[in-house]
């Protein structure tokens, strides 16, 4: 999918069912390395970064049969160097060395690929791990990592909040000899998940969900099966579609609790919404969106995936808005194809500022990342006359089926 064809003065209205979370499923794939038992895996969203994990997982030597629900034997893994042609496409493939190491005491990586929105460091990863007691050399874009015997656990306070450096430390920490408490953690509702996932194969982790993680290790893993969490900044994403285009949605198999901040600003900006245990309603007929100030933060803030979407509610808003960005530099990238559009955005630092009138109109642009992709084509959805949105292939790394979801509220959009 390179480029699409997006009909504009759409309204979006009716039932949008959510996938599972990529953000989740993504480190629990690469986790099942930790363990020989066979494992059952639910609500897998079909994405190119997971279909890339797969085949990272194969080439390993894992053997997995299944679709949305897949069935995992990493019992004959024999290979502890990704070939660089699939570590490269995904930055997600760092994960793989901290089980590889904890379960195995060796591992070698090439570093990874993914999104390009500024410096995504991986050193909060390769500190972690050296603190649990492994040697980590950095050569030729590789990573060379081993450990004698077991790792060791031990108090490891980050310097800053990383959901991916957690997620790392809290897998290879699971088969440490001893205990590790991680401070300074990441709270979101992803490493909830992979930590119940953990706990269900039989490792103790209390804690997750807190910024104080704590994890005794045990000697091995077992089997088992676990559904990964309702994706939640798809849910969001479907949630800003509605109340851009003034229609009304109810997004099913989500859970609402994991977007309290991004339901705040939406009943602020003028949405009626309700929520239930596994759904959530939006209304916005017959009303333009008020304009909002947002800053992003680490969960339970305002999540940094989700400004560009509101950056575009902003653009069609009533009044003035602001969006500061906290988490990562460079992310405001597609406000240039929005202004293209007709949106009246200003840059300040980490800040944006938008101006907000009442429709934008088409033009041809070019998505920089996955959640710029979703972004420009519900602003094709909303403006007027037809939008072309290029580089469109970010897209299906992030959302399952977005064309065709749109394309069952209301949406015209078509692969060119």
């Amino acid at each position: 999918m390179e480029k699409l064809y997006v009909e504009g003065n759409k309204i979006l209205n009716g039932h949008v069912i959510i996938s599972g979370s990529k953000n989740a499923a993504l480190p629990i794939l690469f986790m099942t390395i930790l363990t020989e038992g066979k494992i059952k895996i639910g609500n897998i969203p079909n994405l190119t970064d997971i279909n890339i994990a797969l085949k990272l997982l194969v080439y390993l030597g894992v053997k997995i049969t299944g679709n949305e629900t897949l069935c995992i034997d990493a019992s004959s893994i024999n290979i502890f160097c990704p070939p660089y042609n699939l570590i490269n496409k995904i930055r997600a493939s760092i994960w793989i060395l901290g089980p590889l190491l904890a379960r195995f005491g060796k591992a070698k990586i090439f570093l990874p690929g993914g999104c390009k929105i500024g410096s995504r460091p991986i050193d909060l990863h390769l500190n972690g791990l050296t603190q649990l007691g492994a040697t980590i050399n950095l050569k030729n874009n590789c990573i060379d990592a081993y450990v004698k015997g077991r790792l060791q656990g031990k108090y490891i306070l980050m310097e800053k909040i990383s959901v991916g450096a957690t997620i790392t430390i809290m897998s290879a920490a699971t088969l440490a000899k001893g205990s590790t408490i991680i401070d300074n953690a990441a709270c979101e509702p992803e490493i909830v998940d992979i930590a119940k996932f953990l706990n269900t194969l039989g490792a103790d982790i209390i804690g997750a969900g807190s910024n104080k993680i704590c994890i005794k290790g045990v000697l091995k893993l077992t089997g088992g099966t676990h559904q990964v969490i309702p994706d939640r900044i798809e849910t969001g994403t479907f949630l800003v579609a509605a109340a851009a285009s003034q229609g009304h949605i109810t997004c099913h198999k989500t859970e609402p609790k994991h977007l309290t901040n991004v339901l705040m600003k939406l009943t602020e900006a003028g949405a009626k919404i309700k929520t239930g245990k596994d759904w959530i309603k939006l209304d916005m007929r017959g009303k333009r969106p008020k304009s909002l100030n947002i800053c992003t933060a680490p969960y339970p803030g305002f999540p940094t995936d989700m400004q560009a979407q509101f950056a575009l509610l902003n653009s069609i808003s009533k009044g003035i808005g602001t969006i500061t960005e906290t988490i990562f530099e460079n992310r405001f990238i597609y406000t240039s194809e929005l202004i293209r559009m007709g949106a009246k955005i200003k840059i300040k630092n980490n800040t944006i500022i938008c101006y907000g009138i009442p429709k934008l109109i088409s033009s041809n642009v070019f998505s920089s990342d996955l959640r710029a992709s979703a972004t420009l084509i519900l602003a094709g959805c909303i403006a007027a006359g037809i939008t072309i949105v290029n580089h469109t292939y970010h897209l299906v790394r992030g959302y399952e089926s977005f064309p065709k979801k749109l394309n069952k509220i209301g949406a015209n959009i078509k692969i060119i």
